[in-house]
């Protein structure tokens, strides 16, 4: 549609391209994709880098450069290059030997989701696409990212770190070996952490802008819901609050939907 592939990820239909993208939607093109894919809803960000707003990506678009931070992150990233082997690696790697702190890494997450079996863990990586990376102390591994490529962006999809190891500052070692890698190497537009997280709270990206000079690139963000579900949007609208704070796991999933709610409407 308009060049853009569509996915589905979780009942929500989006477009499979750079956020950058100026996407437009037509009334014909929206009855069409609702009509093709049957989504909850359709999701998708226009006005890229508009200055402010309540919805954005955490990027970085310029060269990784050690000497321009401030003397304690220069220490830790050293530290972190010092205690830690940073290599790229393959899917099959991180489908072997990637498990263990995946699951270490996800004990430390406050949400809603669970963690995956293991062997869902290892089918989900045999055909997997894009670039991975594994950080190393010694001869194990302890950390490990995903990132995917769309054109000249790099999106650092997954990045776990088992929390046994924090004080070798893997983290540390990992993102800027990626950073140099991406924006200086392979001299890529921006470097990307996705998009503000909805379903559960990151210290990522908090980490990146504090740490690695990311920063919000704020944009729009476009909800299209299917007819039931916009009904539903608006009955339970106003009790978004209460639905906010409940741990119920069928409400919190709804939490979400609201939340994009409260964002979209933001932009009226």
């Amino acid at each position: 549609m308009n060049k853009v592939n569509w996915k589905l990820y979780q009942g929500a239909l989006l477009p499979d391209a750079p956020p950058h993208y100026e996407i437009e939607l037509s009334q014909k093109e929206i009855q069409y994709l609702m009509k093709k894919f049957k989504p909850y809803f359709i999701r998708y960000c226009n006005e890229w880098d508009r200055g402010s707003g309540e919805f954005w990506y955490v990027i970085k678009d310029e060269k990784e450069d050690l000497n321009k931070y401030k003397a304690k992150v220069r220490y830790q990233i050293k530290k972190g290059l010092k205690n830690c082997r940073v290599e790229k690696v393959d899917n099959k790697y991180i489908a072997d030997n990637g498990y263990e702190v995946y699951q270490e890494a996800f004990k430390n997450y406050n949400t809603f989701l669970q963690p995956i079996s293991k062997n869902k863990f290892q089918n989900s990586l045999i055909n997997a696409e894009g670039d991975f990376f594994g950080v190393f102390y010694e001869n194990d591994l302890i950390a490990y990212a995903q990132n995917f490529l769309q054109e000249n962006v790099c999106n650092y999809s997954t990045i776990k770190l088992h929390p046994s190891f924090l004080k070798y500052y893997p983290s540390y070692a990992l993102i800027y070996e990626m950073n140099r890698y991406y924006l200086n190497e392979k001299n890529f537009l921006y470097v990307s952490d996705g998009a503000r997280s909805l379903s559960h709270q990151t210290k990522i990206q908090d980490f990146l802008i504090q740490k690695f000079k990311f920063r919000k690139a704020y944009c729009r963000l476009n909800v299209l819901y299917r007819k039931d579900i916009e009904m539903l949007v608006k009955i339970l609208y106003p009790f978004r609050k209460r639905i906010y704070k409940s741990n119920n796991k069928i409400l919190q999933k709804i939490a979400v939907v609201l939340k994009h709610e409260e964002i979209r409407k933001s932009y009226d």
